[in-house]
């Protein structure tokens, strides 16, 4: 459905119900390149259906692999190595996922390959991961010599050896280089520099690598050891996006609802699935099931503060604890949060406008964000902008189920994870889109 130019958040009630969210971006779109290069037929059920998986959909079919997507189920006829396109143009639009996966993808191959996006793509850093790719035999550069997309990719293979990677820029380059390393013509050794960012996304690769039959031996989050080896198709089950759920989670938090997602359990690997236990400790009830979460927030939503929150292992979730820190009896500090400048938009700068906007106080730092318990509703309606960013609409959507006159701007930008978030939000709080 199309959404109108701005979206009024409400009713202000106790959000409740019990809903699935969509299938988790990270891993669809790693089983999508892992499938593609695998041998045999891979299914793949509950994978995400937005502009992120279509983007990486569209660019695998666009290098050669057999991809068809029907809703939710996606079958994939794996290439059975790298996949066969000698040349490409890639436009990855806002997808950093995808030109992070398919810049290591293509350097298996042979030909010449051109990933592209939009102008904030082009503002994103990715010179670590070409390094990386150039330390193990590829050519790869940033067209414009700035480190940033566009990004060509002159391939002949991986020869595999030695890369070393900083830690604190992007797990998702660790991530590109361990899909793409069993390929590789010999042994690859992946060396990370420094304390590596989002340990969890890391943890979530190699599982999904191992689902598909390579293995990783490892030294902690130092140095990972990969060899040649072969993906096999299987049929694989996506499980829901956590990152999503917690805006749920939030919602039922600071409004004293209850919120159950269906499609996520304790068994999850997704490290934005800590939320929960964040919302625990700030006077939420959390009950995991195998399939289900459980949140339900404290009476008229009056939640703890004064923690330091550090998230480094779940950076995303930090603009939706943001807004939570509004609600809470204390200051809320968040960070090791750096990495969020180089995001759709430098997410701590924006949440820290949008959160001045409506009456908070928010003390903003190279890494961090404090946010101050606010102290009295906005009046009148207050537009907040979204930057273009999804996760800016989404996570300013939970202080809308709170105080009145929240206004979203551009809330269709939420089509890049989550096309019917704000059907889904609006229907937990009683209300629908006008």
């Amino acid at each position: 459905m199309r959404l109108p130019p701005t979206v009024n958040v409400g009713p202000q009630v106790a959000a409740r119900g019990a809903l699935a969210v969509p299938g988790s971006k990270s891993l669809t779109n790693r089983a999508l390149v892992v499938a593609a290069l695998a041998e045999g037929v891979s299914t793949l059920r509950g994978a995400l259906v937005a502009e992120d998986s279509e983007v990486m959909v569209q660019a695998l079919l666009k290098l050669g692999a057999r991809v068809e997507a029907r809703g939710t189920e996606v079958t994939v006829v794996g290439a059975g190595g790298p996949l066969p396109a000698r040349e490409a143009e890639l436009d990855l639009r806002l997808s950093g996922t995808s030109i992070r996966f398919l810049a290591a993808a293509a350097a298996l191959g042979d030909g010449r390959f051109r990933l592209d996006g939009n102008a904030r793509m082009r503002e994103r850093p990715i010179q670590e991961l070409l390094d990386a790719l150039e330390q193990l035999g590829a050519r790869a550069y940033a067209e414009n010599g700035d480190g940033c997309p566009p990004v060509v990719i002159e391939a002949r293979g991986l020869a595999g050896g030695r890369a070393r990677l900083r830690g604190d820029r992007s797990s998702q380059f660790l991530s590109g280089l361990l899909l793409a390393a069993p390929y590789a013509g010999a042994p690859v050794t992946l060396e990370v520099e420094g304390e590596l960012l989002s340990k969890p996304f890391v943890d979530m690769t190699i599982d999904l690598m191992a689902d598909f039959g390579v293995r990783v031996a490892r030294d902690g989050y130092r140095r990972f050891d990969v060899t040649p080896g072969r993906y096999r198709g299987h049929d694989h089950r996506i499980e829901g996006d956590a990152m999503a759920a917690g805006y749920f989670w939030a919602a039922a938090a600071v409004s004293g609802g209850e919120v159950t997602i269906t499609n996520l359990g304790r068994g999850t690997r997704q490290g934005d699935a800590r939320l929960a236990s964040v919302l625990e400790e700030m006077g939420a009830r959390v009950t995991w099931g195998a399939t289900d979460v459980t949140v339900a927030g404290p009476p008229g939503g009056r939640l703890r503060g004064g923690f330091a929150f550090d998230l480094n292992d779940m950076p995303d979730q930090a603009q939706t604890l943001a807004v939570v820190a509004l609600f809470a009896d204390a200051p809320v500090r968040i960070h090791n949060v750096g990495n969020l400048r180089i995001k759709e938009t430098d997410r701590l700068t924006a949440m820290a406008v949008e959160l001045g906007k409506l009456g908070a106080l928010v003390e903003e730092g190279d890494d961090e964000l404090t946010v101050h318990p606010l102290a009295t509703a906005p009046e009148r309606p207050v537009v907040l902008e979204t930057y273009g960013d999804h996760r800016m609409a989404m996570a300013l959507a939970v202080a809308g189920a709170r105080i009145p006159n929240v206004v979203i701007q551009d809330p269709a930008c939420v089509a890049k994870t989550y096309p019917g978030f704000f059907t889904d939000f609006l229907g937990l709080l009683g209300g629908r889109l006008s």
